[in-house]
This record gives structure tokens, sequence and C-alpha cells, in this order.
């Protein structure tokens, strides 16, 4: 299977996983399993570290090479493909982070990880 990373889960993951679900965490554990992290949610943690609003257990990139190498996770890029689907998304996701993450899993048809039932919404699968 292949799970997406939604950003609070990508920092709970590597911060604190009790915070996860359990169908989450046993998804994200299973070594059989490839955890994808999109170049969206690395830009997205980055503003809101730098803003202030969030807060990581070590500077940011070292929190981030960590979270990466340590969760095993492979870096979905921002390509042309992914933002033309999220063009054309109806709302009510205004998110343009959460946007590009769910017009990947469209495109790709893999499920996020995500508590954010906004997500259902779009005909996508959401495991929490």
């Amino acid at each position: 299977m292949r799970l997406l990373l939604d950003t609070h889960t990508l920092f709970w993951s590597a911060d604190n996983p009790t915070k996860l679900s359990s169908a989450a965490l046993a998804v994200i554990q299973d070594p059989a399993n490839d955890r994808l992290l999109s170049a969206a949610t690395i830009w997205e943690l980055a503003i809101k570290v730098g803003l202030g609003k969030m807060s990581l257990s070590l500077p940011y990139r070292q929190w981030m090479e960590k979270a990466i190498t340590d969760l095993k996770l492979i870096v979905l890029p921002i390509t042309v493909e992914y933002t033309e689907r999220q063009a054309t998304l109806p709302p009510p996701h205004k998110d343009p982070f959460d946007r590009l993450m769910i017009a990947q899993a469209l495109v790709d048809g893999i499920p996020i990880g995500s508590l954010d039932v906004a997500f259902d919404s779009y005909g996508i699968t959401r495991i929490w």
C-alpha cells in the first residue's frame, strides 16, 4: 500500500505517534507500505515554522531530514499534472497545500493519512 501523509500526520508520526489513530499508525509503521510526502507538505511546514505557528523538536532542516530518513519517506514532487488537477477541484477545501495533496491522491490513486474529514468529499480514501 502507498500512503500520502498530511502535514499533521507527518508531524505526529515524527514527534508524537500516540496522537495518531491506530489505523493510521498501523499503515505508517508497516514496512511493506510506501510512505509518501508531498513537496507541498515540506513547503507548508517550513512556512508554519517560519511564521512561528508550529515548533519542531529540532531545527527545521534537521527535523525534516530526520523525519524523511526515519519514516523512510518518498518525496512526491509538484508536477504540472498535479497542479492541473488541483486547478479543477471544486470547493470546499480552500487550503492550497491540502488541495495539491488531494490532486496528488486523485492522480495517483493513493490514500491520504489525515484527520481532516474535508478530504472525504473529493472521492479519495482517507485513512485515520
